[in-house]
């Protein structure tokens, strides 16, 4: 069932909305992952798997891809298929996603004009379809604490590159902050405090806090712990 029946309309006036953009998850994989430098990757990680779970509560359609799984890159993270069980990426040869014609008519499909892209490595698999979309009539947002490069010197020269060409910096918080816009909005409220506690650190900390100490809640219960059992391989 979707997350958005009786959702509440969100104004637009220039900002993101569930309703006017699409999420593309670009080579979240292994093999790109490694080639990272100057960037903490764990935070990458989080902050990846925070924005594609915040798709799933405001219903936002996600394109994922992945280029050459079985020669280089490796399967997609599985921290971000538990997100999208049973869903695909779409498989590349191109460094440059708009160049596969597979991932433009996804894109194309969902109707939406605004593209938050987020990916591996930032100077050619997010810089490249960005400019490119840019110049078919995309508006695009780039999650940039979704992002990272061989060293901090390439994905800051592609995050000018691409702000210089008309593109928007945003981070998977701000955007998570930008579709929830009212905490009055109960409908997405618990769903956004639930992914501040599990992802966002001192923030949902805060939260906790508030909660427990403030206004009396009861302390958040996570899933109890449990060792995993050896594989069946390793016995």
């Amino acid at each position: 069932m979707s997350a958005t029946i009786g959702q509440t309309k969100r104004s637009e006036k220039g900002l993101l909305t569930p309703d006017n953009c699409v999420v593309a998850l670009i080579d979240h994989q292994p093999q790109m992952m490694f080639g990272v430098a100057g960037f903490d990757r764990q935070s990458i990680i989080n902050n990846t798997v925070a924005l594609a779970k915040a798709t799933r509560i405001f219903d936002v359609p996600v394109v994922l891809t992945t280029v050459e799984t079985k020669s280089f890159s490796g399967n997609m993270w599985p921290q971000l298929k538990a997100v999208f069980p049973g869903r695909e990426p779409i498989e590349r040869s191109s460094m440059n996603s708009w160049d596969d014609p597979k991932f433009v008519n996804a894109i194309a499909k969902t109707g939406r004009k605004k593209i938050i892209l987020a990916g591996l490595w930032t100077e050619t698999c997010i810089a490249l379809p960005a400019i490119q979309a840019i110049h078919d009539g995309y508006e695009i947002y780039v999650a940039e604490d979704c992002c990272g490069d061989v060293s901090q010197l390439n994905h800051d020269n592609a995050m000018r590159r691409m702000i210089q060409a008309g593109a928007k910096p945003v981070t998977a918080l701000s955007t998570l902050l930008e579709w929830q816009r009212d905490w009055a909005q109960r409908d997405t409220y618990d769903a956004v405090m639930d992914l501040v506690k599990n992802h966002f650190g001192a923030y949902g900390i805060g939260v906790e806090y508030a909660y427990t100490m403030v206004h009396g809640a009861p302390a958040t219960e996570f899933p109890e712990y449990e060792v995993p059992e050896p594989a069946l391989a390793h016995r």
